[in-house]
């Protein structure tokens, strides 16, 4: 199985697609980079998931295909509290989804109301409208687990927050390039030069002893 490093959108860029959005897609995107919750986990979010008072939303994901939902308690950030307050206080108490819209229904004929289910193309077009490289909804949560580890959060709590059950999935998301590594390049780099060094300096005294040698050679 093939492995490659994702493409991780920078802080600035994700910034640029965000404000060129339309209002209600903007909040959409905070609270998946708020959450750096899937999209699916976004979609099924309603009302009922949000603790205003402990300040924290619950994410539901399907570990396995046709599993039960498991559920995951994130921290809400100031921004997302002002974000999912601001919407609560203007929502239609007939729906209890905090993302919805109005769809064509080509399985009963007719037009409903329901949660998103796919919002792939938006990315395509904010991103061309940002003039920034094209990146999907998955790497906010790339970008964020990122921040986090070049802000040394212990991997456990990036862990549990991005709600991975393995260990070494949170490890493939983290892109930044930590302290330890750093220092060990830095190691590397100071051994090389040192190495380098020594190297030439015992050709030079070897090119010396040469050209005394043959020079004495002469005199003789």
């Amino acid at each position: 199985m093939s492995c490659y490093v994702k493409y991780v959108p920078t802080v600035e860029d994700i910034g640029k697609v965000i404000e060129v959005a339309d209002p209600n897609t903007q909040d959409y995107l905070w609270t998946i980079r708020e959450t750096m919750g899937r999209v699916s986990e976004i979609n099924r979010l309603t009302w009922h998931d949000v603790d205003f008072e402990q300040r924290y939303v619950v994410l539901y994901t399907r570990k396995k295909r046709g599993g039960h939902l498991t559920p995951r308690k994130v921290a809400m950030t100031e921004k997302l509290f002002e974000v999912l307050s601001r919407r609560y206080e203007n929502r239609d108490k007939a729906k209890p989804w905090i993302f919805g819209h109005r769809y064509w229904s080509t399985k009963e004929g007719r037009f409903k109301e329901g949660p998103y289910k796919d919002r792939k193309k938006i990315m395509k077009i904010l991103g061309k409208k940002a003039g920034v490289r094209y990146f999907r909804f998955h790497s906010l949560r790339h970008a964020g687990a990122s921040i986090m580890d070049g802000n040394n959060v212990p991997l456990g709590a990036i862990q549990r927050i991005l709600g991975h059950e393995n260990r070494r999935t949170t490890e493939i998301y983290l892109h930044s390039i930590g302290e330890m590594e750093r220092q060990a390049m830095a190691v590397y780099e100071r051994a090389r030069k040192k190495s380098h060094t020594n190297s030439h300096t015992r050709n030079m005294v070897q090119k010396k002893r040469i050209r005394y040698g043959h020079l004495t050679l002469i005199k003789y």
